[in-house]
């Protein structure tokens, strides 16, 4: 009974999404075509990129509330600045921007807004709940700002490429899914950062005591999860052709969720990006499915939340067993 309750424990989201995948090809032939597949996996990329830096985040025994709007910030500002290019009065000159250069530049406004999100959580030691949901209203703020309320289309192809592009046969956005999963997956298992990670998640106190800068983990780890929503924010402007002011609203959700079905504990210090690329493909598989079989949105609202306490709860009873003696 042991042995099958920790086969269960270790192997409950790959048998999720086998029973899940089961169950919608018998429902709907449309399910299991090549074409539907790499839809799945294309609409889970953005997913994957939030989710991965989500990872570390709770790893370390934070939250971030606010990876949707850096999303929708990030996007704002490459496609701005790819359309428009950046005016400087005081200079009397106008800065123009290749797809290279808006692309370098949301990056650059992932990693500063994340960065943002680490110092005040640091030095101002505020819980990572307020300080990221604070995040979220200034970046959806500054969103509006920048882009007026209005969309910013007409990107052009080489920005579109990263989208809707294909290498080898296989669409754009999937090899950046592959690549960053592989790197966060050595950086987690294989490195010193990584067994860091999982001690300050563990146990922040006894990390301190040993000696690790606690502060700077935290710091990094942030950073990292604001890039990673500003790649999200290019793919989803890039796929669009046109940048949102609303992009990302709600994508937190899916991305805890993702995470959390994966195996990663909310206390922190347990958990792994494989474990959340299977959440990604569970929660992009039921939301393909429930699409297939034309199941209300408002339905599909209410499935995904019951999925996510089901989740969270099975979490809770893992951590009561592996606490017991």
């Amino acid at each position: 009974m042991r042995s099958a309750k920790e086969f269960l424990s270790r192997f409950q989201s790959v048998l999720a999404l086998a029973l899940m995948v089961i169950v919608l090809a018998a429902l709907s032939d449309k399910f299991l075509t090549p074409d539907n597949c790499w839809n799945i996996l294309r609409q889970i990329s953005v997913n994957l990129c939030l989710s991965i830096g989500m990872t570390l985040v709770i790893l370390s025994g934070g939250i971030d509330l606010s990876v949707g709007a850096i999303l929708a910030l990030a996007g704002a500002v490459a496609a701005g600045l790819l359309k428009s290019g950046l005016a400087l009065p005081a200079l009397g000159v106008r800065l123009e921007f290749t797809a290279a250069g808006a692309i370098v530049a949301g990056l650059v406004t992932g990693s500063v807004l994340g960065w943002i999100n680490g110092f005040t959580i640091t030095r101002f030691k505020l819980p990572p709940f307020v300080a990221t949901l604070g995040m979220l209203s200034i970046a959806r703020g500054l969103t509006m700002l920048w882009t007026g309320g209005f969309p910013v289309t007409e990107l052009g192809p080489d920005f579109g490429f990263i989208g809707t592009g294909a290498l080898l046969g296989m669409p754009f956005p999937v090899w950046i899914m592959l690549v960053l999963t592989g790197m966060f997956m050595v950086v987690t298992k294989r490195t010193r950062f990584g067994r860091h990670l999982y001690a300050v998640g563990g146990n922040e106190r006894a990390a301190l005591l040993t000696g690790l800068r606690v502060n700077r983990i935290k710091l990094a780890v942030y950073t990292l999860a604001g890039t990673l929503s500003g790649v999200a924010g290019l793919i989803v402007t890039a796929r669009l052709d046109s940048a949102q002011p609303n992009a990302g609203l709600g994508y937190e959700l899916d991305s805890i969720a993702a995470v959390v079905i994966g195996g990663t504990s909310l206390s922190g210090g347990r958990g792994s990006v494989g474990g959340t690329v299977l959440g990604c493909l569970i929660i992009g598989v039921l939301n393909n499915g429930l699409f297939l079989l034309d199941v209300s949105p408002f339905w599909q609202q209410v499935i995904k939340g019951l999925v996510i306490l089901f989740a969270v709860a099975i979490d809770k009873m893992n951590s009561r067993n592996s606490d017991a003696p």
